[in-house]
């Protein structure tokens, strides 16, 4: 009789957990019946490695040795190495929102004291969708880049090296800022777009924009980082409610790995829970899950010594260490 595991599978199949069971060894495969004329024939090891790369791919990830470590916030840890990893950082994260809301550093600063709130926002859309650099100057391929909103020119990529959350993409270099262009001019202005209805909550603004700013080449990442970068230098009034995750997204798939569990609804419930806990802002959340992922720290701009104590304390708590 099978067994099914809490994510609706066969205990035996399922890739969290069959880790948790022991599997007796197989007793040798019966024979093949000879299969009857007209049966369709069983595909082979070719066909079936051909179906799976257009269907389900199931990666393993690099996993920390399990020392029975477990929290109920956070199912898919099995190590405290891997929760202490998680709350350094989600405290880099919170570390560099709140720099950004006190003492914004390099182009970020720029933004936040200019006065044309267009100009403003453009240069915040700029650093987004470029990308700030790990080394050396981190702004230096923006400023390289860098155009008026004004002009309705678009940047000047030739050359420019762009960081490593970057959505340009390659083949088509224009084709994101085109469309922001004519999705803030259809608006009326980019502030207007931003602002949306005047009532609207921070978080419910939030959420109504990013649905908005639905653009080609400009996934997730890209429109999560833009908003939060927003809010947070106080151009608008700005507060993510959530992760807001979609597939195939590095902050998804680190949330997957973390919450144990691939449907959204529940990685949405469980991550804002954590975040409750904790005391953490859902946008520290998101850079903290995919760096904790990537295993490298990507700073945007600030020094990767940022942290917020606050927040690194917070997170020990609610991960019971």
């Amino acid at each position: 009789m099978p067994k099914f595991c809490r994510h609706g599978g066969v205990i035996e199949k399922c890739p969290i957990c069959r880790a948790t069971i022991q599997i007796p060894s197989a007793s040798p495969a019966p024979r093949t019946p000879r299969a009857k004329p007209g049966a369709a024939r069983p595909r082979s090891a070719t066909a079936k490695s051909a179906a799976a790369r257009g269907g389900v791919r199931v990666r393993r990830e690099a996993r920390a040795t399990d020392d029975g470590y477990r929290c109920i916030l956070v199912p898919g840890l099995r190590a405290e190495v891997e929760a202490r990893s998680l709350a350094a950082e989600v405290a880099f994260a919170a570390g560099r929102l709140g720099l950004l809301a006190a003492d914004p550093p390099g182009l970020y600063g720029e933004a936040a004291s200019e006065p044309d709130p267009e100009e403003a926002t453009w240069l915040v859309f700029l650093i987004a969708h470029l990308s700030p650099l790990e080394a050396g100057d981190p702004f230096a391929g923006i400023r390289a880049a860098r155009t008026s909103w004004s002009s309705g020119e678009p940047p000047l990529l030739d050359g420019v090296e762009l960081g490593p959350r970057t959505t340009v993409d390659p083949t088509r270099s224009t084709r994101t800022v085109d469309a922001y262009r004519r999705w803030a001019q259809t608006a009326g202005s980019q502030q207007a777009a931003f602002t949306g209805d005047a009532g609207w909550t921070p978080e419910r603004r939030f959420e109504r924009v990013y649905e908005r700013l639905s653009l080609p080449g400009f996934g997730r990442r890209g429109r999560f980082d833009l908003l939060a970068t927003l809010g947070h230098l106080g151009l608008y009034p700005l507060r993510a409610p959530g992760l807001l995750l979609a597939e195939n997204d590095a902050t998804g798939v680190a949330a997957k790995r973390v919450f144990a569990i691939g449907d959204r609804m529940t990685l949405e419930r469980r991550a804002s829970a954590l975040a409750g806990a904790a005391g953490v802002a859902a946008e520290a959340l998101d850079l903290g899950l995919s760096n904790w992922a990537a295993g490298t720290r990507i700073t945007l701009g600030v020094p990767a010594e940022t942290t917020d104590p606050d927040a690194e304390a917070g997170m020990l708590a609610a991960l019971e260490l």
